[in-house]
C-alpha cells in the first residue's frame, strides 16, 4: 500500500507522432520551421473557425461551363451584316473579347473575329468608343 501512494516521478515527454520536417534541435528557440506549433501569433486554436465546427480542404466550386453559342444554333457562317449578333462581343472601348469570357469555340472565335473586323470596316460597328 506504501508504493501505491507514493508520488510519482514527472512523465518524460512525449515523442512527436509524425517527423517535424526539420533538423534543428527539439527546442532551441527561434525559428522552428513550418511544421512547428506556433507562429506570429502563437499556436493555432484546435477547435476550428469560431463560425463552426472545423472545415477540411478547399471549398468545392463548380463553374458552369461555357457553351459556344454558335454551336448550339449550329451556325456554319457567321454574318458580318448582322451587327446586333457582333455587338456583344465587343468591349466599349471596340476591343473584342477573348474566348475566356464569351466561351465561344476556337473555331467561332476565328469566324467571329473576321467578322467583327469586316463589319468595322464598313462602319456596322465602331472601331473605337468615343472618349
Amino acid at each position: 500500500m506504501a508504493e501505491e501512494n507514493a508520488p510519482r516521478p514527472p512523465a518524460p515527454p512525449a515523442a512527436p507522432s509524425a517527423p517535424s520536417g526539420h533538423s534543428g534541435p527539439p527546442s532551441g528557440g527561434g525559428y522552428q520551421g513550418r511544421s512547428g506549433p506556433g507562429g506570429p501569433g502563437g499556436p493555432r486554436p484546435q477547435g476550428g473557425r469560431p463560425g463552426g465546427p472545423a472545415k477540411r480542404g478547399k471549398r468545392s466550386f463548380m463553374r458552369k461551363k461555357k457553351v459556344c453559342r454558335f454551336c448550339v444554333d449550329k451556325s456554319d457562317f457567321i454574318d458580318y451584316k448582322k451587327a446586333e449578333i457582333l455587338a456583344p462581343f465587343l468591349q466599349e472601348r471596340g476591343k473584342i473579347l477573348p474566348r475566356r469570357m464569351t466561351g465561344t469555340c476556337a473555331r467561332h472565335q476565328r469566324w467571329l473575329t473576321v467578322a467583327i473586323k469586316r463589319a468595322q470596316n464598313i462602319a456596322l460597328l465602331p472601331f473605337a468608343a468615343e472618349l
